[in-house]
Order: C-alpha cells, then structure tokens, then sequence
C-alpha cells in the first residue's frame, strides 16, 4: 500500500477517521518529533492540512515553542499566515503561549503582527493577553518587543488597544515600552470610553497611573490633572458602570432572544444574541446564549467559536466550558470534550449536569475506540 495517502489521514484503521484528532505531522509537530516530521513530508504529507479543531502542523509545532520543527515545515512550504476563524494563525498561538522563539522564526518568514482573528484580536493582544494563562510579563514582553519592532500596529482597536489590555492586566514593563515605542494612550476603550490612564486607575494601579501620567493628555472632565486628582475623581465615578441606555437595549434583546429560545425559534433567537452583543461585546452570557443556539441548529463550529469567547471572557464561569464540551461532542472530538467537562467540573463539582454530560463523553469515546479496534482486528484477519 503506497505510503503518502495513508500520511494525511488523522488515523485510519479499517475506514474509521478520527477527524479531530491531529493528523500523524501535527502529532509530530507538537511533540517536537523533528524526524517523523521529516520522513512524512519525505512520505508526501500535507504541510498545511488542518485538523478538526482548526489547527496546521505549523500552529501545533508553534504551541509548544518547537523551533526546529517550525523550520522544517516553513522549509517545505508550509503556509506561515496560515489562518482559521477562532484559532488565528500560528502567530497567534505562539503569542498567546508566550513562545518568543517560535514567534521570531514566523516573523523571520514574514508572518503578519497585524492579522486580526475574529475571536481574540491581534497578536500583540493575544501576547498581552498571554499572562492571564501563566505566562510570566517578562516572557510577555519579549513577544510584545519582537511583534512591534516587525510592525505590529500599537494603536489598532481590536477590540482594544494594546495599552487598554495592558492596563487591564496590570503590566508596567508593557506600558513603558510601548509608551517609549509611540504608542497611544489617550485612545479609549471602544466599550467604556475609558482611557488606559483611567484602567489604572479605576484598577487601583498607582505606579501605573505615574507611568501613563506624563504621556496622557488631560482629560477635561477631571477637575484636578494630577495623579491623585485622576485617582480621586475614578473612584467617585464608578467608572464600571456601563452606560444605562446600551445596558437597557442588551436587556431588551437578551429577553427577546429568551423569548425566542422558549419558543425553539433558536435561528431568532441567535439574531438577537448577536445584537445584544454588538452592544456588549464583553459579556460572557450572550456568548454562551448564541452558542446554544447554533448548536440547536446544527453549527457546531460556531457554536465552539462562542463557546471558547464565553471562556476568554470569564474563565471561571463552568457553563463556558460546557457549552464548549457540547460544542466538541457534536464535532465528534469526544477527547477533547472529556478534557473540556473535566475543566468545568473543577469549578463546579455539584453540577449534576456536568457529570452527566462528561461521561455522555467518555462513553461515545470508547464507543469510538471500540468501533476502531474491531475495524483494526476485521482488516488484519
């Protein structure tokens, strides 16, 4: 049997295909398994073949930081922009796991710092964003450092600048450079109008309110330009109150689209969502309402796509991860499910439902793993 046509499948035993499962080059490419890699290139593998879960060899080899692995698939035209809906490119992934290496080898090989993904923004955001995972702030910093010296836009708002989202995670090193890079600090957040200097403020950072200070314009509406007259009139305004006319309209359209999911008109009910969330764009329940939706309607990736916005936003709010272990049952990627609904039981243990729904998963993998062995055991006879 020829070699090549069997190096592109995911796993092949008797005709059952695993389609979320990782082909054998991305297995290679994040395990850093450098000569497999090779000889299924040798072998006519696919270097840009995407799994079930959106991923190129290239994006698991830059998960991982696996250098010499990334070279060999660039080397064999391997697709360095190479992009999917929620995932990004492999640029983003090695930003959001703070792997400065792998990210200056995509640079080096003209990858684009300002390629924007639907669900996460940039990668310079997805880098700042890095540390709310464990990544430290100086690993941070090297990426931020190395996408902004290739020309990543500081000032781009999606959805936030790179000064707001810094401000958010308290990063001071990140603020100096990029304040001495030329970045911005007077553009606000497209949600709350608030200023980076604000966040910090707001946040009680006061060494990152003395930082911003001398690169921020006064703003008119503080009585006293100053860092303690900033840090003052912040904690008379309540500056996280949303504004009541947009929490208003989100109310209306989060009941309609309630209204509409009673009523199992779930494609209704997404449209309202999906306003509401133009209003909202950070609110966690919208997301995980439409992902309900799509999943009732049989769009699984999309409901997956919300799924993983619901956990970005509140990563420790259970129903996100559930909602994206449905997502991932319906994608047949029971594995990845089981993982999923085990990362929800932890944040919520007494969730009868979660228990349910993760051994629903448990059992429809060894169903899988079943039907693949006796077709494994029926070829070999």
């Amino acid at each position: 049997m020829p070699v090549a046509p069997v190096v592109n499948l995911h796993v092949e035993t008797s005709g059952a295909v695993l389609s979320n499962c990782p082909p054998p080059l991305g297995c290679a490419a994040l395990s850093g398994e450098c000569v497999a890699a090779r000889y299924l290139l040798n072998h006519g593998a696919d270097p840009n073949k995407i799994d079930g879960a959106g991923l190129a060899p290239l994006h698991c080899a830059a998960k991982n930081g696996n250098e010499e692995v990334m070279r060999l698939l660039l080397s064999r035209g391997a697709s360095v922009d190479i992009d999917d809906v929620f995932q990004g490119t492999p640029l983003h992934t090695a930003s959001s796991f703070g792997n400065a290496g792998a990210l200056k080898i995509l640079l080096d090989h003209h990858a684009d710092p300002n390629r924007v993904s639907q669900v996460s923004g940039t990668p310079l955001i997805m880098a700042l964003d890095s540390t709310k995972h464990g990544v430290s702030e100086s690993d941070t910093l090297n990426c931020v450092k190395l996408l902004v010296k290739a020309g990543a836009d500081m000032n781009s708002a999606n959805p936030k600048t790179p000064l707001v989202v810094a401000a958010m995670y308290g990063l001071a090193d990140c603020i100096k450079y990029l304040l001495e890079a030329g970045a911005n600090p007077n553009i606000p957040d497209k949600q709350c109008g608030t200023t980076p200097i604000e966040i910090a403020a707001d946040s009680g950072r006061r060494e990152l309110v003395e930082i911003l200070f001398p690169f921020t314009k006064p703003i008119q509406c503080v009585p006293s330009w100053s860092v303690d007259g900033i840090i003052t009139h912040v904690k008379s305004k309540h500056l996280k109150d949303k504004d009541k006319v947009g929490q208003d309209k989100k109310a209306e359209l989060k009941s309609l689209g309630a209204k509409a999911v009673e009523e199992k008109d779930y494609a209704g009910a997404s449209k309202f969502y999906s306003e509401a969330i133009k209003v909202d764009p950070e609110d966690a329940t919208l997301y995980s309402n439409r992902g309900l939706c799509h999943l009732r309607i049989g769009e699984a990736h999309d409901a997956l796509v919300d799924a993983n916005a619901c956990i970005r936003l509140r990563p420790d709010w259970p129903k996100g991860y559930w909602r994206k272990g449905a997502a991932l049952t319906a994608l047949k990627d029971h594995k990845e499910a089981c993982d999923t609904y085990m990362a929800a039981m932890k944040l919520d243990p007494a969730s009868q439902e979660i228990h349910e729904a993760f051994w629903d998963a448990v059992a429809a993998m060894k169903e899988e793993l079943d039907a693949e062995q006796s077709g494994s055991s029926s070829e070999s006879d």
